[in-house]
């Protein structure tokens, strides 16, 4: 398991507690995941999931994108970055 950085509060751990998940194609390979995968994942609440799904298949830089449980999550990356997913500024609408 390599580097997680999760940037959720304390109250986002308990509320945002799945994430989509997704393998970064533009950040594998270098930095802090030089020696492999650079995954992203952008945690959500309740009601968020296909509104998260769908904006993060929408990015080119993201493949294998797929749901994940965070709690207890071990990614098989050398990096894994979470962000705390944002309707108000992830809506590609």
């Amino acid at each position: 398991m390599g580097i997680i950085q999760d940037d959720r509060t304390e109250a986002e751990r308990r509320s945002h507690r799945l994430a989509v998940v997704g393998t970064d194609g533009f950040m594998s390979g270098w930095g802090e995941a030089s020696s492999g995968a650079s995954y992203a994942a952008w945690a959500f609440q309740d009601g968020e999931q296909a509104a998260c799904q769908a904006w993060v298949d929408s990015r080119s830089d993201m493949t294998r994108t797929r749901v994940v449980r965070l709690d207890g999550y071990r990614p098989n990356a050398a990096h894994t970055h979470i962000y705390t997913y944002k309707p108000h500024l992830h809506d590609n609408r």
